[in-house]
């Protein structure tokens, strides 16, 4: 009996010994395949499907379509708008001026609402969309940067590598991911949703960002760099503006003070 009882004790420890060791190289196995997942995240380039004009004088932020228009927001005290503008031409069609104590930032349309971002007054407006009428504000702790949404929360950037989820009604944050590659990716700016993922502009970079918005890992990078061959010696002349047109699927960028709007497609890098 005594020998039976140590070989049982035996029997176990060596079990044990062999959960532990199986379940650990699970949890390895598990974090390696997210780990190889976040430093790997799809490389794309662009090709360029058609270019239109756009007012050079527009210091862009924010950039939507909609219903057939453009709806853009364009940035610097004492000249900031929110537009109305036609795709083809350029032309703006309506647009209202901000206060002269006001940035614009980053816009996005929901519910028949534009909601549009300003820089450091830690303010927002609400307009309706077809008359541009303001409807209300609201107030955020943060810089405003970028805006989009999920068809049921906003979406916005401040700058940082953060990205706060709000509730539409109320404004308040729900939930927040830190976007990363490696490490955390900061200067994200304007913002798109696009086929369930949101699509970043980097400031100062000609690239763009593809974020999981559940996880915050960038899953892809879009290189833009030679896009826009205009003197870009003004480094305000930044590629800033992602629009998507989901009903005909189709892709529009620009940036702060460009002459012209791009439609472009993304081409995964072999």
């Amino acid at each position: 009996m005594k020998r039976r009882s140590i070989i049982s004790r035996k029997q176990k420890i060596i079990l044990l010994t062999f959960i532990i060791l199986f379940t650990t190289s699970i949890i390895a196995i598990i974090y390696v395949d997210n780990d190889l997942s976040q430093q790997n995240p799809i490389l794309y380039n662009y090709e360029i499907i058609e270019s239109y004009a756009h007012d050079e004088m527009a210091f862009t932020q924010g950039l939507e379509f909609n219903e057939g228009f453009l709806f853009e927001s364009t940035g610097l005290f004492g000249q900031s708008t929110l537009r109305k503008v036609e795709l083809e031409t350029g032309k703006v069609l309506e647009s209202i001026s901000l206060a002269d104590k006001y940035f614009g930032e980053g816009i996005t349309i929901l519910d028949n609402r534009i909601i549009q971002l300003t820089w450091i007054s830690n303010k927002g407006f609400v307009y309706e969309k077809d008359s541009l009428e303001l409807i209300s504000e609201f107030t955020y702790p943060t810089e405003g940067w970028g805006i989009t949404n999920d068809n049921s929360q906003l979406i916005m950037s401040d700058g940082t590598s953060t990205l706060f989820f709000l509730d539409p009604d109320t404004f308040n944050a729900t939930k927040q991911v830190q976007v990363i590659d490696k490490e955390p990716v900061s200067n994200l700016n304007e913002l798109e949703y696009i086929q369930g993922k949101i699509w970043a502009n980097i400031w100062n970079q000609d690239k763009i960002a593809i974020i999981n918005p559940e996880t915050g890992n960038v899953e892809g990078w879009i290189d833009l760099t030679g896009i826009n061959n205009e003197d870009r010696q003004d480094q305000n002349k930044v590629l800033n503006g992602i629009a998507y047109d989901s009903e005909k699927d189709r892709l529009f960028v620009t940036g702060k003070k460009w002459a012209k709007l791009f439609q472009i497609e993304v081409k995964k890098i072999d």
